[in-house]
């Protein structure tokens, strides 16, 4: 009994500690998110998910790294920012007019900027959306490797949203098909798939390393 309430005590003294430094540690930058991108946010819950509702927000259980693949800060941000997909897109503009999005990116100094509330759906992975906030990096490519500073930042940031909502699960981009059939999948395409390897293996070791204690649940087996 004793132990627990020490455990808990010093859970509640880390949840402080990362509340107190949000607001200096994560930049808000925002992408555009006008009534356009909310209508077609909506669109795609129903299309994708068979999900129909007024609201566009979600109960996060899931948390998301990726890389954008792109070597700049600003080249990855214009990737999102406009709220359709751009033609050049055809797999993925063929499953839904929305553009592509995540929760928050993080630059290659490890600077953390929030381009979207939490808790309101971006289209970032197959399937999961409805209950995924996405990390994205920058950069990725053989040119421009994961820095120290991003996988610090995002080590601080995995903690910061397990200690703000009831996160179950802990996953590199190239692994949500391990999800197909899980109650969390949602996906009513099974043709509609894609092949990531972001953030690389390497990088997810290592988070997954120094986010041991927050015993993240294992993912499905198939």
């Amino acid at each position: 009994m004793r132990t627990n309430k020490y455990r808990n005590a010093f859970i509640l003294l880390v949840w402080l500690i990362l509340n107190s430094c949000a607001s200096t540690r994560i930049i808000d930058r925002p992408i555009i998110f006008d009534t356009q991108r909310e209508e077609l946010t909506k669109d795609y819950l129903e299309e994708r998910y068979g999900i129909e509702r007024n609201s566009i927000s979600i109960e996060p259980k899931m948390i998301v790294l990726h890389w954008t693949a792109i070597p700049t800060f600003e080249g990855s941000f214009d990737a999102f920012n406009d709220p359709i997909i751009p033609r050049w897109r055809s797999l993925v503009k063929n499953a839904g007019t929305l553009n592509v999005s995540s929760h928050f990116l993080v630059s290659r100094d490890g600077t953390i900027y929030r381009l979207m509330p939490e808790t309101v759906m971006g289209r970032h992975v197959i399937g999961l959306n409805h209950c995924a906030i996405g990390i994205e990096n920058v950069g990725g490519t053989s040119d421009t490797p994961l820095t120290k500073a991003q996988l610090e930042s995002n080590i601080w940031l995995v903690n910061y949203l397990y200690n703000k909502y009831d996160i179950e699960y802990l996953i590199g981009h190239y692994e949500y098909t391990k999800f197909e059939g899980h109650e969390l999948w949602l996906e009513k395409d099974d043709g509609y798939r894609t092949e990531k390897d972001d953030p690389g293996e390497d990088f997810m070791k290592q988070i997954r390393q120094a986010t041991r204690r927050l015993n993240f649940k294992p993912l499905p087996q198939k």
